[in-house]
């Protein structure tokens, strides 16, 4: 009687363990593939100078001057400053960068017209990209190499967050000057 009542709590704390990191893995669904783009090629994570703005800060340039976002980066983990991709026609923001749970970087510059392209690393479990204004939305996805692009005009700071991980800080801004 002993041995199955160890089974029985075995089996329960196995399933509740397996229970929490299901969750934990990620949020929602797959919510299909209907990205904008190709696959990319560059993960934005190395800082690449083919217009990508990577996480790793090592060689990225920042703006001298930020702009103001009023709190939004507080509890941002990866935020470092507003990168400086001015002038770039395309630029590469890694989604489910650093811990997973980050945009890499968290705050790029660019200029009128150009396009970002959101690239999953495939970490952190499923991610979107959304607008805080609604000006753009992509699918629930967590398979590496998705893509999603948006083509920014307005000037001015476009801020964004993945909805299924917003409460742990998982948001972006785009400034455009």
């Amino acid at each position: 009687m002993t041995r199955r009542t160890l089974d029985r709590r075995t089996f329960v704390r196995t399933t509740a363990a397996l229970g929490v990191t299901t969750a934990l893995a990620g949020c929602g669904g797959s919510g299909g593939e209907t990205g904008d783009g190709g696959s990319g090629g560059d993960d934005g994570s190395d800082g690449g100078d083919d217009g990508s703005a990577g996480s790793d800060g090592g060689d990225q340039e920042f703006l001298s001057e930020e702009p103001e976002y009023d709190g939004w980066f507080d509890d941002v983990g990866n935020y470092e400053g507003t990168v400086d991709r001015t002038g770039a026609d395309e630029v590469t923001v890694a989604v489910g960068a650093a811990d997973g749970l980050s945009f890499g970087p968290a705050a790029v510059a660019v200029s009128p017209g150009t396009t970002v392209v959101w690239e999953w690393t495939g970490e952190g479990g499923d991610h979107n990209v959304s607008s805080t204004a609604g000006d753009f939305e992509s699918e629930t996805v967590g398979e590496e190499g998705h893509t999603f692009e948006h083509t920014v005009e307005e000037s001015g700071v476009h801020t964004y967050v993945c909805t299924p991980h917003e409460a742990v800080g998982m948001k972006g801004a785009v400034y455009v000057e």
